[in-house]
């Protein structure tokens, strides 16, 4: 476990995720995360309430527009200072008032019980003290609070951490061998990232992660909002949700993994 943290990055690797950040596309699916949130979230839906948000490796930014576009009162850190630095003036470009603060999930500058929503997109991969990030984000939620998670899906061949075909489903070692070459010689297999992924999580053990927290949590399916959607896809997704053995084989054929908890 790391001490002390390189903010430094490679070029390559802030130019692609500014840019990314803002794509439209992008910003979609930063919306659909804001509203699957808000739909689970008690006492989203009262007139005119804000939340405290804190966006945990927030990147250049993109999640943190779309909060602060709604009013909320948002947060965001990151390890990277290239892309903090990049999120600060598209803030400022945009007027939006963001409290931005360089540092580590392990280590968050925020008191106890401050936050109403702790969104963490793709970061526990990338931190080897992943059990020190999810006590942080426990720790600043409030009761009642939501914690978005995002991350990868061992029960998935298909990533995007490593250019490497099923990578996921690579024994231990192997991948130990993988993330060394990416931070010696050959960083483009991880994307010029500062930090690849290190840590490989499944839907089922992340939720008894949460549970044992105090959290009630629910999975990507259960987020769906069905309202508009046809026949057909209701009729998959409701027996995604009650067979069990259907939801495992949709885990599996569905890169990712992401939860949604509540703090009890």
């Amino acid at each position: 476990m790391p001490t002390t943290w390189d903010h430094s990055s490679e070029e390559k690797f802030v130019e692609y995720y500014a840019e990314k950040s803002f794509l439209e596309g992008q910003l979609r699916h930063f919306r659909s995360v804001r509203d699957a949130i808000l739909r689970v979230l008690p006492d989203s839906h009262t007139t005119g309430r804000k939340f405290d948000v804190l966006d945990v490796g927030c990147n250049a930014g993109g999640q943190c527009s779309v909060w602060a576009e709604q009013g909320h009162k948002v947060h965001g850190l990151d390890v990277n200072g290239p892309l903090l630095e990049i999120a600060k003036k598209k803030a400022a470009e945009a007027r939006k008032d963001i409290d931005y603060r360089l540092g580590s999930a392990t280590e968050l500058p925020w008191p106890d019980e401050s936050m109403d929503i702790c969104i963490a997109l793709e970061l526990l991969e990338h931190v080897a003290p992943w059990e020190a990030c999810l006590q942080e984000f426990t720790r600043v939620l409030k009761p009642k609070g939501a914690l978005f998670v995002s991350t990868t899906n061992t029960l998935c061949p298909v990533q995007q951490e490593f250019n490497l075909a099923g990578y996921a489903w690579y024994p231990a070692p192997l991948k130990r061998h993988y993330e060394r070459l990416a931070v010696t010689t050959r960083p483009e297999l991880a994307n010029y990232a500062k930090y690849p992924a290190v840590n490989w999580f499944d839907p089922y053990g992340l939720r008894r992660e949460l549970k044992r927290r105090g959290f009630s949590s629910w999975d990507r399916f259960d987020l769906v909002d069905v309202s508009s959607k046809g026949g057909v896809a209701k009729l998959i997704i409701g027996s995604i949700r009650v067979l069990p053995p259907l939801r495992l084989l949709a885990h599996i054929c569905t890169p990712g993994t992401y939860l949604v908890g509540i703090k009890n």
